[in-house]
């Protein structure tokens, strides 16, 4: 038997680059096309990272909505926006994952605090708090807002480079600088 009869009433799936184009201009149908065609992949680049069933889930939620509000900003590669979607999928779900951590230190920091405990070990974090406040205080006041935005905050670089209005690569090496500065200037203060 032969397949489906390519002629009148047949319209062949459009490319990546035509519906992105169309969901430029505010087609969510178009947007919707993309979703469906690269969703199963956006998922499972999420779960590589983050492992889990669930956050996996919501990462790839959060990578298609910040597909749609960057919808501008979205590069196709090889005739597909799945490469830019891979990466953005990546860093949202490191992002979650250190968020994730940080949640998980605060969670200890409130554990009852046992009477016993060798108070030293309280007297160290609080130095090492002030030594952090110290260093990220002395930063410019553009490394201190990346410090706020991606290493305190979770935002990815591309998103604080959308909120700073720098290039992705702009940020990704001034954050780097930075972590290498207070990890320096950490190890100073311990040597003290």
């Amino acid at each position: 038997m032969a397949g489906p009869a390519h002629g009148a009433g047949y319209d062949p799936p459009l490319s990546d680059t035509a519906l992105l184009a169309r969901a430029q201009a505010g087609d969510t149908f178009a947007f919707g096309t993309l979703f469906d065609r690269h969703v199963s992949a956006v998922y499972w680049q999420a779960h590589r990272v983050v492992g889990d069933a669930s956050e996996a889930e919501d990462v790839c939620q959060d990578t298609f909505v910040t597909a749609w509000r960057r919808i501008g900003d979205i590069t196709i590669v090889d005739r597909s926006i799945l490469p830019w979607l891979m990466v953005t999928a990546r860093y949202t779900a490191l992002n979650a994952g250190r968020k994730r951590a940080r949640l998980h230190a605060v969670d200890l920091e409130h554990e009852p605090v046992d009477p016993g405990a060798d108070p030293s070990g309280h007297v160290e974090e609080a130095a090492v708090a002030a030594a952090i406040d110290a260093a990220v205080a002395r930063l410019s006041p553009v490394d201190r807002r990346l410090f706020e935005l991606c290493v305190d905050g979770d935002l990815t670089y591309e998103q604080a480079a959308a909120e700073l209005g720098v290039t992705h690569g702009a940020v990704r090496n001034r954050v780097s600088r930075l972590r290498a500065r207070l990890r320096g200037d950490l190890r100073e203060e311990r040597a003290r």
